[in-house]
């Protein structure tokens, strides 16, 4: 508490804690933004590739390898056709990921008072950050998850916020809830752990300052690999639920459609470009993260 001298000393002018820990939410949200914008630019095509690879159209014309599909986007919308969706993607990335870092600092400060946090309180931290993350921004997702399909012809981001609303009501906004919760949550939640877990024993904090972005990227690498194939089937319920929700209504549902097309190889579509995708994505934005806390010395605030 701090107080000014002729002042009530009773009298609390403001909590000097209070206002760090707005302080380091507010940078934490910055920070995790800015790392959003890099990595999305960099790689919405996998996320396109990894959504068409996904669709209900892909199944039915025949598969086609990640190759193939891109050689055939590239030749129908040109190569910057691979960046499409990119507009809703950023509006959902960027604070999305913002949103994340800024909520596990609010977690962690509430909860473990700014500690590092054990094995299973990593998990509690990243699953309920992604939870609260992933709801807020749901319909955003619906949206990039259709520009990607190449199925819409949405004109822009309100224009199809506008058009589900009208045809599909608020359920349309937020189809493939569940999914995205059972895919988001233990991704985040695993991600999270296995990414402390690997900066434990590589022990980072006694690395040269000019080897601990490679360090930190190379923990974020090994999270979002393993993480990504234990969450996978999950991201292919969901892109099935939003592309058309109307045929595939629920988890349940989907996953029967999914079976009865595929078999269990069905769940697994897109795998390479997402492991890829959420991998590379996951590990820069924590790198960068870190780089820019530590530029902004959060620490020291």
């Amino acid at each position: 508490m701090i107080s000014v001298a002729g002042v009530n000393p009773g009298v609390v002018l403001f909590d000097q804690s209070k206002l760090y820990f707005q302080n380091a939410v507010v940078k934490s949200f910055l920070a995790g933004s800015v790392s959003g914008v890099c990595s999305t630019l960099l790689f919405q095509p996998l996320d396109l590739l990894k959504t068409r690879l996904q669709s209900p159209l892909q199944v039915r014309n025949g598969q086609a390898g990640l190759f193939t599909t891109c050689y055939n986007v590239v030749q129908s919308e040109r190569f910057f056709g691979l960046w499409r969706g990119l507009v809703p993607s950023v509006l959902r990335c960027v604070p999305g990921i913002g949103l994340y870092f800024a909520s596990l600092e609010c977690l962690n400060s509430a909860i473990f008072n700014g500690a590092d946090p054990s094995a299973l309180g990593a998990v509690t931290l990243g699953a309920t950050a992604r939870t609260m993350t992933a709801t807020i921004l749901l319909p955003i997702t619906v949206v990039k998850t259709r520009f990607e399909s190449g199925r819409y012809d949405y004109k822009s981001v309100l224009h199809a916020l506008s058009k589900i609303y009208t045809n599909e009501g608020r359920r349309g906004l937020f189809c493939g809830l569940s999914a995205t919760l059972l895919r988001d949550a233990p991704f985040s939640g695993l991600y999270l752990m296995f990414y402390m877990q690997a900066k434990s024993f590589m022990a980072t904090q006694d690395i040269s300052s000019s080897y601990k972005s490679l360090a930190n990227f190379s923990c974020g690498v090994t999270a979002g690999i393993l993480s990504s194939l234990a969450t996978h089937p999950a991201d292919v319920v969901k892109t099935r639920m939003q592309i058309t929700p109307l045929k595939h209504s629920s988890v349940a549902l989907t996953c029967s459609s999914i079976y009865r097309e595929k078999g269990l190889n069905g769940f697994f579509a897109g795998l390479v470009p997402r492991m890829a995708r959420r991998t590379l994505m996951s590990a820069m934005a924590w790198t960068v993260y870190e780089q820019i806390i530590k530029q902004l010395h959060l620490n020291q605030s």
